[in-house]
């Protein structure tokens, strides 16, 4: 790019690997620091490596946290008989929002995708049907996305979950239809997620 000089423009490139930042964008971010004290951005620095440093997954949800446990498993005001099945983090951050859910969480970290290559044991199911055996466990909320992977995960989790025969009988259910078909979980309007989950079905 004209005018800026080679450290510039690799930082400019590096900020364009973020997701909505384009060559302007990330221009005017580079000018920003630039004109602005140096401790700015000594802290934008290091508040990065803290995250990717300290950040890592629940032991016993796979949530992010910062140590072992994620803020919600260690939440006394949480119901434990309820976990909520998601695909990933940001997901969890669109139940929150919807302010209907005050159950615990299981972050499956991805979807079965055949034609990806990516099976049940690739995700976090084993861990899931774990927690189940273990007890105290009355219902599991199915809120993975509506497209056809997250379809085809519900699908295999209400069978395998089903068969395990717990006592009392487990109730599964997925979120209703109040979201749309081909859209994801973490895209849902607060309306609309709070009345999928109140219409719940069971599977």
């Amino acid at each position: 790019m004209a005018g800026l000089t080679a450290s510039m423009e690799a930082l400019i490139q590096a900020l364009r690997k973020l997701p909505g930042v384009g060559p302007r964008t990330a221009e005017r971010y580079v000018f920003y620091l630039l004109s602005h004290p140096s401790n700015i951005a000594a802290e934008l620095s290091e508040a990065i490596l803290r995250v990717k440093q300290a950040i890592g997954f629940c032991g016993t949800c796979f949530n992010l946290a910062d140590g072992d446990t994620c803020t919600f498993c260690r939440d006394p005001g949480r119901d434990p008989s309820i976990v909520c099945v998601v695909e990933d983090h940001r997901s969890i951050r669109a139940m929150e929002k919807s302010g209907g859910y005050k159950g615990l969480y299981h972050v499956l970290l991805g979807s079965i995708s055949p034609l990806d290559g990516i099976g049940p044991k690739d995700l976090r199911v084993p861990e899931l049907k774990a927690r189940v055996k273990a007890g105290g466990i009355r219902e599991v909320i199915l809120a993975t996305d509506s497209d056809l992977e997250g379809e085809t995960t519900a699908l295999y989790l209400a069978k395998e979950l089903k068969a395990l025969e717990q006592e009392p009988p487990l109730k599964v259910s997925r979120l209703a239809f109040g979201i749309p078909m081909g859209s994801s979980v973490e895209y849902a309007d607060q309306v609309t997620l709070g009345r999928a989950l109140e219409g719940r079905r069971s599977l």
